[in-house]
């Protein structure tokens, strides 16, 4: 059954699809799909070319977009779109604290989510694109792990796509999550050093609040126990486009002296457990490091062995000196499922999935050198989520792959770019640029 209903400018659909939870077992257990369909109100009763969008993540469902907002009226004027919550997130049977125990212990949960990676996607949007289109080949929007999922589109499913349009998000074809993170903590200490450069009362604040976590036990209002290296995660925010003028307005009022001595606000707790919890997604820590896994290597918590290796993160070694602290970026660590209650049940499912070494292959790179569907990305320069030498080698092993290179925007160029930034891409891919 569909529901359709209306937001200023556009008409909206509800679709529910039943898919096979493992693909290699199509009359095995089902999961339930859910994407909302979204046209233009002018052109709603026109046949029009789909896109379907993929979220980044992993974990996260799609935009909850009212009307035109960002990227999607640029995308309105030529397509009809379907916003999909990958399986796992939204309403898409979702996986959590209060759900996975459904399926039995640590082991068989494990295993549950290992079918919730980039190939599993791609294989529920090959089942569902012939019920919404006919059969026709439709458009891919990915953003971020969305692109990923796109890149898998094109290894696995190049028949199913008329275009690729990817954002932020060209992964790397085969390395491990060690050399992903090798990459990425050099980033993210060029960006921290970025930020002290605009902001330099941020320094002093950044050590004296490190300082309180290290001497003293905090814990959020939420249950989230709040240690210097949850702190030092806040350098996520450094990734988007206003994330260093979030992260000083978070920091300018963190402690407030009380009769007991100098405590963290009210406020500021408030604010680091929205940002810090994973209570809306948690999926995105339980699979973040299974996103690079193909081979008989397992993860083994790659960020946090390989934080190891720089020292310069350690935050009571800095503190013991003048340096600055480091902020850290997109990194899961072991200690995330202790902080965090709505992963501490979750902490044994989450080893069992780090130590996996049967993961399947997420790339084709044969069938991406031959690759005929028209394809363009935008790659983000010094990209703090995606390294930036990663993805212009993977747009180099994809044949007929158009690049825009950029450094106008963050991480998030597709929303805060928008139009701008799609109606770009999408002139690129149909040689209009």
């Amino acid at each position: 059954m569909t529901v359709s209903y209306r937001q200023p400018g556009v008409v909206l659909t509800d679709h529910r699809f039943t898919v096979p939870l493992d693909h290699a077992d199509p009359a095995g257990e089902t999961i339930e799909l859910y994407a909302r369909e979204v046209v233009a109100s002018d052109k709603a009763d026109r046949d029009l070319p789909w896109l379907v969008y993929l979220q980044g993540g992993p974990g996260f469902g799609a935009n909850r977009f009212i009307g035109k907002q960002a990227w999607l009226g640029r995308a309105l004027e030529d397509y009809r779109v379907l916003l999909l919550d990958q399986r796992g997130t939204g309403h898409s049977t979702p996986q959590s604290r209060q759900t996975l125990p459904l399926r039995g212990g640590p082991a068989a949960q494990a295993d549950h989510l290992a079918r919730f990676r980039a190939d599993s996607i791609v294989r529920d949007c090959e089942l569902i694109r012939p019920r919404l289109t006919g059969g026709a080949p439709w458009t891919v929007l990915g953003q971020s792990f969305g692109g990923f999922c796109a890149v898998t589109y094109l290894s696995l499913a190049p028949e199913g796509l008329s275009t690729a349009v990817i954002t932020g998000g060209l992964p790397s074809l085969d390395a491990h999550a060690d050399d992903v993170y090798r990459a990425a903590y050099p980033r993210a200490e060029r960006k921290v050093t970025a930020h002290y450069d605009r902001y330099p009362q941020d320094v002093e604040r950044a050590r004296r609040i490190a300082d309180h976590l290290l001497t003293h036990d905090v814990v959020l209002p939420n249950g989230y126990r709040l240690t210097v290296e949850a702190f030092q995660s806040l350098g996520i925010l450094l990734g988007t486009g206003d994330g260093s003028h979030r992260l000083h307005f978070l920091l300018e009022h963190a402690l407030v002296r009380t009769p007991h001595g100098w405590e963290l606000s009210d406020a500021f707790q408030e604010q680091v457990q929205g940002q810090l919890s994973y209570a809306g997604h948690p999926l995105y820590a339980l699979v973040h490091e299974a996103i690079y896994g193909q081979d008989d290597r397992p993860t083994a918590w790659s960020a946090q062995r390989v934080r190891t290796e720089f020292p310069q993160f350690d935050a009571a070694k800095t503190l013991a000196g003048d340096a600055p602290l480091l902020f850290t970026g997109e990194t899961v660590h072991p200690w995330t499922f202790d902080c965090d209650p709505a992963l501490r049940p979750l902490r044994e499912t989450a080893e069992l999935l780090a130590a996996r070494t049967d993961w399947p292959a997420l790339y084709d790179p044969a069938r991406l050198a031959a690759n005929e569907v028209p394809a363009v990305a935008a790659v983000y320069h010094d990209d703090l989520y995606v390294d930036t030498a990663h993805s212009l080698r993977t747009a180099r092993a994809v044949r007929g792959l158009r690049t825009w290179v950029t450094d106008e925007f963050e991480h998030d160029g597709l929303r805060v770019g928008a139009p701008r930034v799609l109606d770009r891409l999408l002139a690129m891919v149909r040689d209009e640029v």
